[in-house]
């Protein structure tokens, strides 16, 4: 079962997260689920989580543009 919480966001951003599709929602939703799991049950510093979940990103092949172009429904 999920529970809601309130994050507050930039207007664009939370403009771009409310334009997308439910489907891409889904996935932001399990992202975010996982790097604050993986932020707040790790001792390591902000700075290295957000080094190593973008490394890790940047090896599966996503790309600032390939998120923007996600982010924009494209």
């Amino acid at each position: 079962m999920n529970t809601a919480i309130t994050i507050p966001l930039d207007a664009d951003t939370a403009r771009l997260y409310n334009q997308t599709s439910a489907d891409l929602q889904r996935k932001l939703q399990l992202l975010l689920s996982l790097w604050l799991r993986d932020f707040i049950l790790s001792p390591r510093p902000l700075q290295v989580v957000m080094d190593e979940i973008s490394q890790k990103a940047q090896e599966r092949g996503l790309t600032s543009e390939t998120l923007e172009s996600l982010l924009n429904g494209e």
